[in-house]
């Protein structure tokens, strides 16, 4: 893991920093290995609660380092299938609530690794950016699939098409962002927010994730069912318990069940 991701741990948080902003933390085959290591070593930790991915300098991520790819020979199906994928692919089944924090520009490969988190919030001067049509490219790490389904297909196709900057909030109107937090109280919005997460029922995220992980392949009759057992997992845990007792007792819950 080294220096290309900082790996910290507070309160149940654990931030991941990539941390190469020299680079504009751009991605190559070896910072995408190490980006995936730290996400093991999160999700084995049963102190970690909920993931952070953040950068570190002005950018989130300048997306793929072009530089890199062609000194790996400009394979670009190998790069997506081999480096990417497998990425993208634990991003979106993670067991944990992960949040992508942009403190700065998401570009490219940048934004679409964000927008495979649960949640992406961003400082306001922070921008999101479908740039590969600009190098002759169609997007690509999920944004295909990822796009249509949060924006809609005629916006996702002209965000494609254009390769346009949006802008922090322009993205939170779009449904792109959640929050926008203001520059200068970043670090601690994004820690209060992060830490709402990491005191909350972690079975009932883990459970909300997988419902609506499968509600795209599925036809109602199906998602109802899967609903029920779902909620019935729910339904049994200490964080339920603990939720009906401080109903009865009028005050709030204290969650601590593990997911």
């Amino acid at each position: 893991m080294g220096e290309m991701i900082d790996y910290l741990v507070c309160d149940g948080v654990a931030t991941l920093t990539l941390n190469t902003p020299a680079k504009l933390n751009a991605f190559d085959a070896a910072r995408l290995l190490a980006l995936r290591h730290a996400l093991d070593r999160a999700e084995s930790d049963e102190s970690v609660r909920v993931v952070v991915l953040t950068g570190a300098g002005r950018f989130f991520s300048s997306g793929q380092d072009l530089a890199a790819l062609e000194q790996e020979g400009l394979d670009l199906a190998r790069t997506l299938e081999e480096d990417y994928a497998p990425l993208i692919l634990r991003l979106v089944g993670f067991s944990k609530v992960t949040i992508a924090a942009l403190n700065g520009p998401a570009v490219g490969a940048g934004a679409n690794l964000a927008l495979a988190c649960d949640i992406v919030v961003a400082a306001r001067s922070a921008y999101m950016q479908q740039v590969f049509v600009r190098i002759g490219l169609i997007p690509d790490v999920g944004g295909t699939w990822l796009l249509p389904r949060i924006v809609g297909a005629k916006l996702a196709l002209a965000l494609a098409m254009t390769g346009d900057r949006v802008a922090a909030e322009e993205a939170r109107a779009m449904g792109l962002v959640y929050r926008v937090f203001e520059d200068d109280a970043f670090a601690a919005d994004l820690q209060r927010f992060a830490g709402g997460f990491a005191s909350g029922p972690l079975t009932a995220y883990r459970l909300i994730k997988e419902a609506f992980r499968k509600s795209g392949g599925q036809d109602l009759e199906a998602q109802l069912r899967l609903e029920s057992r779902l909620q019935g997992e729910a339904g049994r845990t200490p964080d339920f318990r603990e939720a009906v007792e401080a109903f009865k007792a009028k005050r709030p819950p204290v969650f601590g069940g593990v997911g």
